[in-house]
């Protein structure tokens, strides 16, 4: 009598084979067929990294569910972006810049944009906590300023760089705040970044209860077993993410070459790549009224792709040859602004409408046009 093997779920069957798929090519992927596999594996993985990220935020709750998708794709990002940098070639320089001006750029207006979006269109209205939110706003703007906008007036080194002196200072300056953050949102005032019940109107009326958000699917909590090999299988998914990211980067440079298109675009396009595991989780949640969990993801990845690169970077910087190009160019501070300013107005009532979302997305659009057509 022959014995039945069960079967490996998708969840399981995907990360593992991402990451076979990722050391078998990891020398040798130049092969048309290859490139196309490694491209429909680096969709699953992401589509594996949402799903296991869930499983976690169900187990541990809000909003270290989110925190923990953030910080590990960011994580694994900042290793994505010295790897290539060591690599050095055309726009080695400024490509931690672009690559954390892109994130920027995705998440406060593509990922926000489109949860506001959706969260308005399927609930009328999206409701959040403006005093959380409009707290991680403003430590993504004292990031980007310190790190980002301020390397381009300093007098002490000519262009957009730091000294090394400086650009330890902004080091620290980025784990102070970024620290203080994940303080305040884990321990202080945890409950400022939970998904919020709200009135016809919109306007919040208190903090949603376990019973509430647990309209996802999932029938229980999964269980510690379940959690710490949903964890373990995020981080594959993840790993997998970035590294088969890294083995299409040449053809996505070659292909922007071809297209006469500014350096400046492998960034964004990486970048994309990277955030798509929380592009995907902030729309499946602003879809099931839990738009603060969508922003959540969305200004806490801004934060992480700041706070956690530049230290890293400055310890790099020791052994990279070569300058580092932090400073943005005037029309990346002029859409900075812009963007800064309109989230400020988006967040000041707890609650916002489809069109706010489409003025992100607007804004959105813009940064990518002008990526391609400066």
């Amino acid at each position: 009598m022959s014995t039945r093997i069960p079967r490996l779920p998708w969840g399981v069957v995907v990360p593992i084979a991402s990451l076979v798929l990722l050391a078998a090519t990891w020398s040798n992927y130049e092969h048309p067929a290859v490139l196309v596999t490694i491209a429909v594996f680096l969709v699953g993985a992401v589509v594996a990294a949402v799903h296991h990220a869930e499983v976690v935020a169900h187990r541990i709750g809000e909003p270290f569910g989110s925190l923990v998708l953030a910080v590990a794709v960011t994580a694994i990002e900042v290793g994505l972006i010295v790897m290539l940098m060591i690599g050095g070639g055309e726009g080695a320089s400024t490509y931690a810049r672009d690559t954390v001006f892109a994130a920027l750029m995705i998440t406060l207006n593509g990922i926000a944009g489109a949860a506001l979006l959706i969260g308005a269109l399927r609930h009328r209205l999206a409701s959040f906590n403006a005093t959380g939110t409009g707290s991680a706003l403003s430590t993504v703007i004292a990031l980007a300023a310190v790190c980002l906008v301020l390397p381009g007036f300093t007098v002490s080194e000519r262009g957009l760089e730091y000294t090394a002196g400086q650009l330890a200072f902004a080091a620290v300056a980025s784990l102070v705040l970024y620290g203080g953050f994940l303080f305040t949102q884990t321990v202080q005032h945890r409950d400022f970044f939970l998904p919020v019940t709200s009135d016809e109107h919109g306007r919040v009326t208190g903090v949603m209860t376990a019973a509430d958000a647990d309209e996802d699917g999932h029938a229980d909590p999964p269980t510690d077993r379940e959690a710490w090999t949903s964890l373990a299988l995020l981080l594959a998914s993840l790993v997998s993410v970035v590294g088969l990211a890294k083995l299409l980067s040449p053809t996505i440079e070659s292909a922007v070459g071809s297209l006469g298109f500014p350096y400046a675009v492998v960034g964004v396009v990486i970048a994309l790549l990277v955030l798509s595991p929380e592009s995907i989780s902030a729309i499946r949640n602003a879809a099931r009224d839990r738009v603060q969990i969508s922003l959540n993801l969305a200004y806490g990845s801004a934060m992480a792709s700041i706070g956690l690169t530049i230290p890293v970077i400055a310890v790099a910087s020791i052994w990279l040859e070569g300058p580092l190009l932090l400073g943005l160019e005037s029309m990346q501070i002029v859409l900075l602004t812009i963007t800064v300013v309109v989230s400020i107005l988006t967040l000041a009532e707890g609650r916002a409408k489809a069109l706010q979302g489409v003025v992100h997305l607007t804004l959105f659009a813009t940064f990518l046009f002008f990526s391609v057509k400066p």
